[in-house]
């Protein structure tokens, strides 16, 4: 614990001169001209947070040519919460939520400022339901580790917004709508998840095996595909009635909701883009959408 304040005691100090400007910058979000993507991105494994390669390359791709946001807000499939709560402290922490991986994963840091004004905003703005402004939790690596290869200065504020796991898709969905004003008003914002991501089934010796699915896998992947292409948000929303190849993809709500977000965050007439439609391990997927 003393390791981690003496690290963001020097990431403060570091940026200290920066962030006076960074809340000039949030000072007013007013509406622009342009309208910002909103993308699900299929984060995968956290060593994509240190790799290069095709998925990493598809998330710059995807973003290379968009203007600088004011801010990126994350909903990540790994902040799980009884209410919805969104980080509200100046500089959060780079959180190492996993095991297993190298030294080198670990000691990743993302110095990224927050967003404590903007965190207000939102509250104020969404009359859903109470969100509770969060001093605790910082950026888990299904932020992060997207994130820094997109803006590897890691000067754009970040903030994220947990997933009430009381509360079922339709009401994160219509929550998600009442957010969807911000794309107008600077605010790049990401889902991040898997579609078809069931760690209990992965073929560990596949995972080299490029674009290996099980048949249930595929025939998930089609399916999600195929609905979002369509635009038949109902049908994703009420994914349980999908058959069993999708229940299997989508055991649990974790990785499947932020998809839900970033649906609910589409206007009506966009059209969806997929890319990094691949199956990896036979259970887990990186099929990503970009709206916008």
């Amino acid at each position: 614990m003393e390791r981690k304040k003496f690290i963001h005691s020097m990431l403060a100090l570091g940026a200290i001169g920066g962030l006076s400007s960074v809340k000039g910058i949030l000072s007013n979000f007013t509406e622009e001209d342009y309208t910002y993507p909103t993308l699900f991105m299929g984060h995968g494994s956290p060593m994509n947070g240190i790799e290069n390669n095709a998925f990493t390359e598809g998330w710059k791709t995807q973003l290379k040519d968009l203007p600088t946001p004011k801010l990126v807000l994350v909903v990540s499939a790994h902040w799980l919460t009884n209410g919805t709560k969104v980080t509200a402290m100046d500089f959060p922490e780079t959180i190492h939520d996993f095991g297993g991986f190298p030294q080198e994963l670990f000691d990743v840091q993302y110095p990224a400022p927050g967003s404590p004004e903007f965190a207000k905003t939102i509250k104020e703005a969404v009359s859903k339901t109470s969100i509770e402004l969060d001093h605790e939790w910082g950026m888990d690596h299904g932020t992060w580790t997207i994130i820094k290869h997109i803006y590897p200065d890691a000067k754009v504020p970040v903030i994220q917004l947990s997933i009430d796991a009381s509360k079922p898709a339709q009401y994160h969905y219509e929550l998600a709508q009442q957010l969807a004003q911000f794309r107008k008003k600077g605010v790049l914002i990401i889902g991040s998840g898997n579609m078809v991501h069931n760690l209990r089934l992965v073929a560990w010796d596949k995972l080299n095996t490029p674009n290996f699915g099980f048949d249930w896998a595929i025939e998930a992947q089609e399916t999600f595909n195929k609905l979002i292409l369509e635009g038949n948000h109902k049908a994703l929303i009420e994914y349980e009635k999908l058959g069993k190849a999708v229940q299997l993809a989508a055991p649990g709500i974790d990785h499947y909701f932020p998809l839900i977000y970033t649906l609910g965050l589409a206007q009506k007439d966009e059209q969806a883009t997929l890319f990094n439609n691949e199956l990896v391990g036979g259970s887990l997927n990186m099929t990503s959408v970009k709206f916008g």
